[in-house]
């Protein structure tokens, strides 16, 4: 019983790692789709992944919850919200990554946990402890520090993080699976989607008509590339803990920030540096306070023999503060 807890633990563990590695390394494939412009590839995006998830609902025989979502105008409404907020995301990544901002977009996923908070605080109306108050006041700092470094405000990672922090909140009310709300906000999208690339392919500026077979199959892979991190995502998220889970979203902005500098060789003065700097201070707080919060959880168990439920419960709250912001769908 031991060895199989250990080996599906394993399993999680490579599969978050996949997960969060795939959309680390995203930014080396979207430059692939040029001379598509960031609008079309958005399109074709929205409209494989459409595809591709039917066919895995399709296999795996998962529709009741289509039935019980279309009852249920409120939720719909909800949904139709995330599609769009998760439309903007896409798109301005995919812009940002293909006219060389890949280090600035990488930002908007390090900063993502701390919008959340501060989104927490201010429309859900948290409570926050003294470290979690010094690290979204850093990361503010670390904001002002950018923007002298740009001699502008970063918008493209704020865009990124606001955008992905909202569409976390929303998904929170929605409460659907995550292949399951992909579908549902792809199903949302298509049909302006695929109208926009109909109307491209009628003026005779679709690169997908006119690029080969090769650009093609590269356009329709979008759907392959945006659905099968999510697929390792569900694998490792009924594997490991969401601290884990937690821990392991730190990989992808890691991977875009290294891709920015090594392999992009975007530039890093001085004031950028000092800037991020002040951002990985602010995780660090972050990461630092809720591993506080779960070891005292867990020896406030100890001392207190819970029941089982009760220690599953507690748990369960522990690993929450180790994961912020840890929704998907992003890149």
């Amino acid at each position: 019983m031991a060895g199989e807890s250990r080996s599906e633990r394993r399993t999680g563990l490579l599969n978050g790692f996949a997960a969060y590695g795939l959309w680390g390394l995203v930014p080396l494939f979207w430059p692939l789709l040029k001379p598509a412009g960031a609008v079309e590839i958005l399109a074709h995006r929205m409209v494989w992944s459409l595809a591709f998830v039917a066919v895995a609902l399709l296999v795996v025989r998962r529709w009741a919850w289509a039935g019980e979502l279309l009852r249920q105008p409120r939720r719909l409404a909800l949904i139709a919200l995330a599609a769009a907020v998760i439309t903007v995301n896409w798109g301005v990544y995919i812009w940002a990554v293909n006219s060389e901002h890949v280090v600035e977009a990488s930002l908007g996923y390090f900063i993502n946990p701390l919008v959340t908070i501060a989104m927490g605080v201010l429309i859900l109306k948290e409570r926050l402890r003294p470290a979690q108050w010094a690290a979204v006041a850093v990361g503010f700092a670390s904001v002002i520090v950018l923007a002298v470094g740009y001699g502008r405000p970063p918008w493209i990672s704020l865009i990124l993080a606001f955008s992905f922090a909202t569409y976390g909140l929303v998904k929170k009310k929605v409460n659907l699976g995550g292949i399951e709300s992909l579908a549902a906000e792809t199903a949302i999208q298509f049909v302006p989607a695929l109208g926009y690339l109909l109307w491209l392919t009628a003026h005779g500026d679709s690169t997908f008509s006119t690029g080969g077979a090769g650009h093609a199959t590269l356009l329709a892979s979008t759907g392959i590339v945006t659905a099968l991190p999510l697929v390792c995502f569900g694998a490792a998220a009924i594997r490991v803990p969401l601290s884990t889970l937690g821990l392991l979203q730190y990989l992808a902005p890691v991977f875009q920030f290294l891709l920015g500098i090594l392999y992009f060789h975007e530039a890093m003065p001085p004031a950028r540096w000092a800037g991020f700097a002040l951002v990985w201070l602010a995780l660090s707080l972050l990461t630092w306070d809720a591993l506080r919060t779960a070891h005292r959880a867990a020896r406030a168990l100890a001392r207190a023999g819970t029941t089982p439920s009760t220690d599953r419960m507690t748990a369960a709250s522990a690993d929450a503060a180790l994961a912020p912001g840890k929704e998907v769908g992003a890149s």
